[in-house]
This record gives structure tokens, sequence and C-alpha cells, in this order.
């Protein structure tokens, strides 16, 4: 989901800005709810879990250059259902940037960029969450389906957004439109393995209940209904 520098430049930029700031402001009210429903510890111990494990998939995870941009195993979803909405934000735009500061500079032109395509996504999840997942359903016990839902609309967000960028800073051009094509048909094979991989972190979760409940390290909600 790395857009490539230069593919948005110039005065087009300002709207990066502006979409990024939008996001980061809602992920800073975010963590103040975080914050007043349950004290500062436990957002800044999944906030640094979230940021660690975003820069793992980002560097670690295998990742591959396809037409406008890069496919990455982002694990959006799953981050969202062991740490929380405002965990989640705060370590997709941390780790995005630590990524970018230290192993690829020249990503860093278009952090405003990519932050929003993360984010964005993330945030229609969460809602998301609010409507298909009943209030009485801890997120271990979620299904296939759901998991499923949520990371297809993730993924999709992602997605789209890609192809926004690509299509907003050069155009509608047959070679242009033919990488955002490839790209997303790329990153369909994502929405396969990343419900996968939610089922089998909540399965983990759900077994290791007596370590992981009550503590600063996952969302309430993992364990508990709401």
């Amino acid at each position: 989901m790395h857009i490539e520098p230069g593919v948005v430049h110039g005065a087009k930029m300002a709207l990066a800005y502006a979409t990024a700031a939008g996001g980061l402001a809602f992920t800073a009210k975010l963590a103040v709810d975080e914050i007043k429903a349950r004290g500062i510890a436990p957002l800044i111990s999944r906030s640094f879990i979230a940021t660690f494990a975003v820069f793992v998939f980002f560097e670690l995870l295998p990742h591959f250059a396809v037409g406008i941009s890069e496919v990455h195993f982002i694990l959006g979803t799953t981050i969202l259902l062991l740490l929380g909405t405002a965990p989640a934000a705060i370590g997709l735009a941390s780790g995005l940037l630590i990524q970018g500061a230290f192993f690829a500079p020249s990503d860093l032109p278009m952090y405003f960029v990519n932050v929003t395509t993360l984010l964005v996504p993330l945030f229609v999840i969460a809602e998301m969450a609010k409507r298909i997942i009943a209030p009485g359903t801890a997120y271990v016990d979620l299904k296939y389906m759901q998991a499923l839902k949520l990371s297809a609309t993730y993924q999709g967000g992602v997605v789209a957004w890609v192809a926004f960028w690509a299509i907003y800073g050069q155009g509608f051009g047959a070679e242009n439109l033919n990488a955002v094509l490839t790209f997303g048909a790329a990153y369909m094979l994502v929405v396969i393995i990343e419900p996968l991989a939610d089922l089998a972190v909540l399965a983990g979760a759900k077994a290791g209940r007596a370590f992981l409940q009550n503590n600063h390290f996952t969302t309430p909600r993992l364990h508990s209904a709401a």
C-alpha cells in the first residue's frame, strides 16, 4: 500500500496533508476517549505493541511491488481486534513513520498519503464492527464470515485509497489504470489470508484467556462482551 514517491506531488499534496491531519486528529480523539475510560497506562502499552507489530508486518513479512504500489500483509483487523481502535491507529501511524524514517527514507515524502490510506479504512471497520458483532459477543468468539467482512472492508478500503491517489496524482492514462488494476487484483490475495490470520490469533487469545484477560496488553472486548 506504499504509494511511490512522485505519484502525488506539488500542489496536489495539499489534499494528502488535509486528509492525514483529519485522520491523525481523529486518532488523538480516540486516544483521549480511551484515557478517560481506562487510563493512560493501557493505551501506552497497547500502542507500543501495535507499533512494534506494524513495523514487523511492514519490514519482516513478505511484501512485493505490484503495479502502482506494494502489497503488504498489514493485518489491520487483527490489530484492531486484539488491541482496540485507538492503539491500532497509533500503531499504524507510528509504525509507518518509523519504517520510513529509519529504513525507507524515500517513502517519507508520501507519509501523509500512506497514513491516510491506512487510517481511514481502520475507522470504517471499527464502526462496522459495532454493527456486525453483537454486543454480547467477545472478539475471541467471532465467526469466519464476520472476520472476512471486516478484513475485506479494510483491504478494500486500502485498495480504494491507493486507486484514488494514483488517479488523482497521475490521471486516467491507460498505463496508470493498468497499474492500479494489477495492484488491486494482487491485494485480493490478502483478503483470503487475513481472516484466517485473524481467527488463528483470536483462537490463541482464547486459549490464553487466563493470561491475557484483565491486563493492559489487550482490549477488554477481546474476552468480555461489551
